[in-house]
């Protein structure tokens, strides 16, 4: 998985900020009960609510390589439909694509 280039010159120029940022998400992500898999679909499914294409990217890449599959990605942003409507849906469905191709 590559690291997005701006996030790359974001920890040159920021270190400490950086390593805060990971902290937290390694804190949040530690907090609770849920599983890997289960925080994945989650991040994904964020993302895609708040059409951060960037996030849905990212989160996507981190969930197939901690194996969970298309068809799990496709149903979590699925079921997104009635709460942030059609637009918003299909737009994260296409940004899942770009990664399922890119590792075709």
């Amino acid at each position: 998985m590559s690291i997005p280039k701006r996030y790359r010159k974001f920890k040159e120029d920021y270190p400490e900020t950086a390593k805060a940022y990971e902290d937290l998400g390694n804190a949040v992500h530690n907090a609770g009960p849920l599983d890997e898999k289960t925080r994945a679909l989650i991040k994904i499914a964020v993302s895609a609510g708040a059409r951060l294409q960037g996030g849905l990217h990212s989160h996507v890449r981190k969930a197939l390589k901690s194996g969970v599959t298309t068809d799990e990605i496709n149903h979590a942003i699925l079921l997104s439909l009635p709460t942030i409507g059609l637009p918003s849906m299909m737009a994260a469905l296409s940004w899942a694509e770009d990664i399922f191709e890119e590792n075709k």
